[in-house]
């Protein structure tokens, strides 16, 4: 599976804790921009992982920029890059969005074997169903695959992937699952990225006094046993092209891994 970490101070203790050669996605920083990402990108490579930075739109300047940071990555040896919006509600440059950065790529003289674009099974805070679908159609034909938003059930991946489907999109789909955490943490953290239905999920599967007693039972770590569970059974179902899991670590490698190692 593929591990996404955040590109702060902490990464580089991290990876010591990945599995060798393993597949890295790092994301962009609000506070830190896109440099840190290129440069942990940079780093990682050199260490013999195989590294997938996030070239955030919102975070590029203007072409000249897109073009810096398309060299240094192909310097480096990258072949994937995930293109988001990204999180910035002005962008930095004249990127508005994923699709905008991904036409001027395309006209660039880099070329990536793979590029990924987001997938939000339980929609977007801030853009509607027909926005999101619309989008998804734009920039389908510049991706090789898709890697979905942060999700805690099982059916609602399914049935986004149905819908995906129904709609003529056929690209391979990463699922982005939660790694091993704190449940506080987690939660705090669901909620900033906009997956409260997930959240509301946790607690229905159990119900209030379940939920409180996996918290206390699991000494307050969530693990996604079910989560994974649930999707085993299409995994293999070439009709919905799952091509395997990402997980959001938020930087806490160590847990996550004795998890996926307990799991195999």
């Amino acid at each position: 599976m593929r591990y996404e970490l955040m590109p702060f101070d902490s990464f580089g203790e991290q990876i010591e804790h990945l599995p060798d050669g393993a597949t890295v996605t790092i994301t962009a920083s609000p506070t830190l921009e896109l440099e840190a990402t290129i440069d942990w990108a940079e780093r990682a490579a050199e260490r013999g992982f195989e590294v997938v930075p996030h070239v955030s739109a919102r975070y590029v300047r203007d072409t000249d920029h897109l073009r810096e940071i398309a060299e240094r990555l192909r310097d480096a040896g990258i072949t994937d890059i995930f293109v988001p919006g990204g999180d910035r509600e002005e962008p930095i440059g004249e990127f508005d969005s994923a699709y905008s950065l991904l036409v001027a790529l395309e006209e660039l003289e880099y070329e990536f074997e793979d590029v990924g674009i987001t997938g939000y099974p339980e929609g977007h805070d801030f853009l509607s169903e027909e926005t999101l679908a619309e989008s998804m159609k734009k920039k389908a034909p510049f991706a090789t695959y898709i890697t979905t938003q942060l999700c805690y059930d099982p059916q609602a991946i399914i049935d986004w992937i149905d819908t995906i489907r129904s709609r003529g999109i056929e690209l391979p789909v990463e699922v982005g699952i939660p790694g091993v955490m704190k449940y506080q943490k987690l939660l705090n953290i669901s909620k900033k990225v906009g997956v409260g239905d997930s959240v509301r999920f946790l607690k229905k599967t159990t119900g209030i006094l379940g939920f409180v007693r996996q918290f206390i039972g699991s000494r307050g770590k969530y693990e996604p046993d079910q989560l994974v569970d649930g999707l085993k059974p299409y995994a293999a179902d070439p009709d919905y092209g799952i091509r395997g899991l990402h997980i959001y670590t938020f930087n806490q490698v160590p847990d996550t891994e004795s998890w996926r190692k307990g799991r195999l």
